[in-house]
């Protein structure tokens, strides 16, 4: 029988990883800014179609801008973090889930034990069971 198992997949902090990171942070970042632009457009022209509350209008934009502008100030906090990550270090990238056969007479605990997959400039370097 087989079961579905969550494995983590670790990616090693080299100069090409850390220029790769940084340049999807800042892709992300500015998604999110032209999101944000978007959002203040299309509350403008709402603004003025009648029959619309200006109010609840206003109060519902301004909070899909706020999420946003919170995620662009995490982003902007990860990239100053990712400056202080030593080379050579681990960092958990994702999480994906595993097809893992199961026998009569395995021990659980050893087989549900979260395993790791190590990617090294997207090469995978170790497989940790």
């Amino acid at each position: 029988m087989n079961i579905i198992k969550r494995v983590l997949i670790k990616q090693v902090v080299t100069e090409k990883s850390k220029i790769k990171m940084k340049k999807n942070f800042d892709k992300h970042k500015m998604q999110l800014e032209q999101e944000c632009q978007q959002l203040l457009f299309e509350q403008r022209k709402l603004h003025n179609k009648s029959g619309v509350s200006k109010e609840e209008l206003t109060r519902r934009f301004q909070k899909e801008i706020s999420k946003r502008k919170d995620e662009i100030r995490l982003t902007e906090f990860k990239i100053n973090q990712l400056d202080m990550i030593p080379m050579g270090s681990e960092m958990i990238e994702q999480e994906v889930e595993a097809l893992v056969e199961v026998q009569e007479g395995m021990h659980w605990n050893e087989l549900m034990e979260s395993g790791a997959i190590v990617v090294e400039d997207d090469i995978i370097v170790r497989i940790e069971e």
